[in-house]
């Protein structure tokens, strides 16, 4: 499949760009979930997988949309060209 995939991107002068197999810091819901991360389970105890549940649907119910427009610097594909 790779191999038609890259000779018809040859065929539209189509440069491919290989990413590493892991990049979470090319990938936005990364960025959320570690968003998420810092309202929700830094240095938390939860005593059950239910209070963890609420917290996370509260932090995406209320807190995110609280927050929201403060967060476009950190949740872009901004990528810095090397």
């Amino acid at each position: 499949m790779k191999e038609i995939v890259v000779k018809e991107a040859e065929k539209l002068s189509i440069m491919i760009n290989y990413l590493p197999p892991y990049s979470p810091n090319l990938n936005p819901i990364e960025k959320l979930w570690k968003v998420m991360n810092e309202h929700v389970r830094n240095n938390r105890f939860f005593k059950s997988a239910k209070d963890f549940k609420y917290k996370i649907d509260e932090f995406l119910k209320i807190t995110l949309p609280q927050i929201g427009s403060s967060l476009e610097q950190r949740l872009n594909d901004n990528f810095q060209r090397l």
